[in-house]
């Protein structure tokens, strides 16, 4: 749904939250090498780093004993490049730089609350990012705040929804547990059940939980596409929320640890298709509204 001349910008941001989240999770990488290839993203966004493409393939150790030597920050350097030309603050992609380096030295998060934090770091940036890409989240007052906080839990629901979906590849690979401590505790569930082939009853409980919250966030989020100006952007967050739904809804229904539940094609869509006519609906509505 996104115009055109904004979707160079978008896969440039794309890409470096790709590239930086492979650091993050690559298992061949010592906490210290990857908190060094953050850093030289971080420099690279600020034109601190300047360095030739293909010198270091991820994974591998660093020359010289420096965790970053050799690394290309190549696509760093080119969402920099995008932000000069569109105007838009680094913040969002240094916030999502912080996530990672959380991610590097950070396994398991004790409540729900803290998971939360983590997710203003590594979900919210994005959809900040797209708003202030469109010019909707410099409004003032009451509306603008509205809009970004929206925007805030659609962007916390996913990032919920993929830990669920990948909780136990998560553990198995990368040792790493996104499902709130307390809870696990509170339902009787073990960390060990994650590696399971089919979810306990005691583990189902925690991921149901885990969902009622997803739907909360989606209820605040539901708002979004009457609030921003751009329809463009009002339609695609539509279809992001007919999507969030439509996962939500079989994540309750399917089990994560048998099978990466994911939709198929037929099913994003059918779920395009709502997002569309809810999207019209909500455009209706702010029209009638004026």
């Amino acid at each position: 749904m996104i115009a055109p001349t904004l979707r160079p910008h978008i896969g440039a941001f794309y890409d470096f939250a790709r590239a930086a989240d492979d650091i993050a999770d690559d298992p061949g990488l010592g906490a210290d090498q990857k908190l060094a290839r953050l850093d030289a993203f971080s420099d690279a966004l600020s034109g601190a780093r300047q360095d030739s493409p293909g010198q270091d393939a991820p994974g591998q150790d660093a020359p010289g004993g420096n965790p970053a030597a050799g690394f290309d920050s190549g696509p760093a350097r080119a969402l920099a490049a995008s932000l000069q030309r569109t105007g838009v603050s680094p913040a969002h992609a240094r916030d999502l730089l912080a996530a990672f380096r959380q991610d590097a030295v950070k396994q398991r998060y004790a409540s729900w609350a803290e998971l939360m934090d983590y997710c203003r770091l590594s979900a919210a940036p994005c959809g900040r990012y797209l708003l202030a890409l469109h010019g909707e989240a410099g409004e003032a007052g009451e509306m603008g705040a509205a809009v970004v906080a929206s925007a805030d839990a659609l962007s916390a629901a996913l990032q919920v929804i993929n830990h669920i979906q990948d909780c136990r590849a998560d553990y198995l690979d990368l040792q790493r547990v996104y499902l709130p401590l307390d809870w696990l505790e509170a339902e009787g569930a073990a960390l060990a059940e994650l590696a399971a082939g089919a979810t306990s009853p005691a583990l189902r409980r925690v991921l149901d939980r885990m969902l009622v919250g997803v739907d909360e966030l989606l209820a605040d989020a539901r708002l979004l596409p009457a609030l921003v100006h751009d329809g463009r952007l009002a339609y695609e967050a539509a279809v992001v929320l007919a999507i969030a739904g439509k996962l939500s809804r079989r994540l309750r229904a399917e089990d994560p640890l048998a099978g990466r539940v994911a939709l198929s094609r037929w099913q994003f869509g059918w779920c395009a298709m709502i997002g569309l006519g809810q999207g019209a609906g909500a455009r209706l509505r702010r029209r009638r509204r004026r």
